[in-house]
């Protein structure tokens, strides 16, 4: 639903109908003039004059409040608040007690439109008059305390409601400005990075190749050995770009853990994985290659099982290689992890690759009731072993 702050003008009609019924509620303050013109024995022409005043008063008061944010300045709007009073007194001090009740209306459209350092001075005025008109009106002193208090604490209530408003925006643009300056500053860095890897391999490329396009047709063996040079210097680049890409786009285990129950219950299957483990000391190349090894194995159990239940444990396991980082996921369909249940797939050739990169192993196969991937991975110079999750 669209909502309209104060202090901020409505952007599409379905703003401006909130915000015209928000304030409309309001009006019904009204009532006290309202009924003086009908049932105060005024005459006719009192009673024309009378309507004509306060339906000026009220487009008035719209027209200032919904006006408010379109980038008059400060006087305009003081201005405005003028007029309100100004209305607002003719109409108390020829129509009767009655009519006061305008005053709290100038009060609240001086907190919602000024900033709060010409409201703090504008309210008080509002009051003051409101007190000065109230005690020259007959029987206006009666009516004095139950407006007055409305018309302060109202206007200063605005105030606050409007500083508000006013931060929040603030906030929002400058949460929009600091994501932004992050995203150029990634963008620096990765232009700085790439620059780096590729700035001396391909300088060294075109150098050899102007060497080589000289030495042909005369010395065919020279230009040979540099065309020769030139390969071996694109492929060492290739191999450092995919690196570079690689490290920005690694995934991180507790990221991959927090997105698995996620994607599993959104599947309709019951998720067990385990909750806040521990990966103190854990190599980045071994979280990396259970982070993707986690992605693969539930990504397969969600699209080709068919299960309704998955289990997935980390463990720490000390072994004669010393210590390990074990992580299990079975589930208890009839389809298996590399999408056939057949034999390995390509997504278990990649991960048993990924794995023994990082110096750790994979094993996937049938087992009872389902399926069941496996993947180890060194767990560095950590302690013996010690559960780093368990099932909840």
């Amino acid at each position: 639903m669209s909502t309209v702050g104060i202090g901020q003008r409505p952007q599409n009609r379905r703003q401006q109908v909130v915000k015209f019924l928000w304030i409309g509620i309001w009006l019904a303050y009204l009532s006290a003039p309202v009924g003086d013109l009908l049932h105060g024995g005024h005459r006719p022409g009192v009673q024309v004059l009378g309507w004509i005043g306060l339906v000026a008063f009220v487009a008035w008061y719209f027209a200032l409040v919904f006006r408010t944010g379109r980038g008059e300045t400060n006087r305009a709007v003081l201005g405005s608040v003028a007029v309100l009073a100004a209305q607002s007194t003719v109409l108390s001090l020829t129509l009767g007690r009655e009519w006061l009740v305008l005053y709290v209306y100038v009060a609240i459209s001086s907190g919602a439109a000024l900033p709060f350092r010409m409201a703090r001075w504008s309210i008080p005025v509002v009051s003051a008059l409101l007190t000065a008109v109230a005690l020259s009106v007959p029987g206006g002193r009666s009516f004095l305390t139950g407006l007055l208090f409305p018309a302060l604490l109202g206007g200063f209530s605005m105030t606050g409601v409007r500083e508000l408003i006013r931060t929040t925006v603030e906030l929002r643009e400058a949460r929009a400005k600091v994501a932004h300056l992050a995203a150029n500053e990634e963008r620096l860095r990765l232009a700085r990075d790439l620059h780096d890897l590729l700035g001396h391999s391909l300088s060294l490329i075109t150098l050899k190749s102007e060497l080589a396009g000289r030495m042909l047709p005369d010395h065919p063996e020279k230009a040979a050995q540099q065309v020769a040079d030139i390969e071996q210097v694109s492929r060492q680049a290739l191999v450092d770009v995919r690196e570079a890409v690689t490290g920005y786009r690694r995934p991180r285990l507790a990221a991959e853990l927090a997105g698995v129950e996620v994607a599993l219950t959104t599947a309709g299957i019951a998720a067990e994985v385990p909750a806040d483990p521990d990966l103190d000391g854990i190599p980045e190349d071994s979280e990396s290659a259970l982070a993707w090894a986690l992605r693969e194995a539930v990504t397969n159990v969600v699209r080709h099982s068919g299960a309704r239940r998955c289990t997935v444990e980390l463990l720490r396991r000390q072994t004669l290689d010393g210590p390990m980082l074990e992580l299990s996921v079975e589930d208890d369909g009839s389809g298996g992890a590399g999408g056939s249940g057949e034999g390995p797939g390509n997504g278990l050739t990649g991960l048993t690759e990924r794995l023994e990169k990082a110096g750790g192993t994979l094993e996937a196969g049938r087992v009872k009731g389902g399926f069941r991937l496996v993947a180890r991975v060194p767990a560095g110079a950590s302690p013996a072993t010690a559960d780093v999750g368990s099932a909840s």
